[in-house]
């Protein structure tokens, strides 16, 4: 990280202003080249400079520049930026010439990614910064506000405290038995302790899973056989014809994907080939993908037609998806029945028409009651909300297991330390306190240019 990086931190395209971000020990003398007004290296801190840039004697644009020297920056290095006025063409001049002059041109996600290497915010700090930027509703935007703020790794890291002190003191017995004002640490005293923070875990987990599905969304498939109506239903989800309507079965052969919000949830709905048997290549393949999309879904509308009687593929079907989150939809309802209920009576069943815009709100109700849409907080969440900290997280509950186990059947104490040690490596994971290079670059290749 010795050399200078540079990158256009703004959208390109046509707009007020551009920012082009540098960073990196020569950052300020290198746009000092390339500027013209005051002398850039002799500016304090924290300032904003009028000016333009050249190209050798040419001037390319009229600009701000605004100068953070290390350590209070971002990166904590010196950081310039230089606002100009926005454009394609003007932008890329400025970015060009700073890579003449000695910058490299930045990875994805560097700018973060030097930040967090050099100590200035932690790994779930920098994975607040990622859920910010990609934050679509209030509740996301919350949720990321908070893991930036740092109030997240502190969670974290109090649960690595506790357990800290539980491997101090056995290391103060291990190594200084003969000293008689020490509490000497036995299984017994170390049992309750380890319940707690067993306790805490479950509890974060719990949380965490919710919030998880506030940030990612949910995947909601359309399932049924052809013709039940499942295109109608998806078209009137989105509130557009997405999905082709007709009356000629097997007319969506592919998987045709909307998303909605609701009540600041994000789901995507996915409308799948009717499912029976068929000659048809193109439609089996259909078929078989939406066997498959079966598997990946959160959540599973299953559509039936009100004026038919179930058939044997309905029937087994609903064997695939009875133990899934799912809705069955009895569609068309508005013609006589003739399918017996009796296999559904522990789900739950909307009734549906389609055609009349009748059961929309209920079918929204009903999936909102399954997330517990109205119970989910997030004006002060304390709680982890991307999969790669949840898994860490989950990985503990095994340790916790054997470290029960060890003390239930009286190991020595530095045999149980052993597991104890391990918890607290996973935790130091989540916060990046220790981490692989190979998780890092991935993480940050995640960001976009110039942040």
């Amino acid at each position: 990280m010795n050399d200078t990086i540079a990158a256009i931190s703004t959208a390109l395209g046509v707009g007020a202003i551009s920012i082009v971000r540098v960073s990196g020990n020569e950052s300020i003398s290198i746009v000092n080249k390339i500027f013209k007004g005051v002398n850039l290296e002799q500016m304090p801190t924290h300032t904003i400079h009028y000016g333009h840039i050249l190209d050798n004697d040419k001037i390319i644009d009229e600009v701000l520049v605004s100068i953070m020297k290390a350590p209070k920056s971002f990166t904590t290095e010196d950081i310039v930026e230089i606002n100009c006025h926005g454009g394609i063409a003007t932008t890329n001049k400025i970015l060009e010439l700073l890579l003449l002059n000695g910058c490299r041109l930045a990875e994805p996600g560097e700018f973060t990614k030097r930040a967090f290497l050099n100590g200035r915010i932690d790994l779930l700090e920098a994975e607040g910064v990622m859920d910010l930027l990609k934050a679509k509703t209030e509740k996301t935007r919350q949720i990321g506000i908070n893991q930036l703020s740092g109030k997240v790794s502190s969670m974290i890291k109090n649960l690595r405290q506790k357990i800290l002190e539980i491997l101090a003191n056995i290391e103060v017995n291990i190594d200084y038995p003969e000293y008689e004002d020490i509490e000497e640490i036995t299984l017994n005293i170390i049992n309750p302790k380890i319940n707690e923070i067993e306790e805490e875990i479950k509890n974060i987990l719990i949380n965490s899973e919710n919030i998880k599905i506030l940030k990612e969304g949910i995947n909601v498939s359309i399932i049924g056989k052809p013709n039940v109506g499942k295109s109608s239903l998806l078209n009137l989800l989105l509130e557009e014809e997405k999905a082709i309507v007709t009356d000629i079965e097997g007319t969506t052969r592919d998987i045709v994907e909307g998303s909605i919000y609701l009540d600041g949830l994000l789901i995507n709905f996915i409308d799948t080939a009717g499912i029976r048997k068929t000659d048809d290549i193109i439609e089996k393949i259909g078929v078989e993908k939406s066997l498959k999309q079966i598997e990946k879904s959160d959540l599973v509308l299953f559509v039936l037609n009100n004026n038919e009687e179930l058939s044997k593929e309905e029937i087994s079907l609903y064997k695939n998806i009875k133990n899934k989150n799912h809705i069955i939809i009895l569609n068309k309802i508005d013609l006589p029945n003739k399918l017996n209920k009796k296999l559904f009576e522990d789900d739950i069943i909307i009734n549906m028409c389609t055609k009349d815009i009748i059961g929309l709100d209920e079918l929204k109700k009903e999936i909102k009651k399954i997330y517990n849409l109205d119970k989910i907080e997030t004006n002060d969440v304390t709680y982890l909300t991307n999969a790669r900290s949840i898994s860490i997280l989950k990985q503990c509950l095994p340790l916790i297991d054997s470290i029960k186990e060890g003390i239930k059947n009286n190991l020595p104490i530095d045999m149980v330390e052993i597991d104890i040690k391990e918890v607290w490596n996973k935790l130091g994971l989540i916060i990046g306190e220790t981490y692989e290079d190979e998780l890092i670059n991935q993480l940050f290749s995640q960001f976009c240019l110039g942040k």
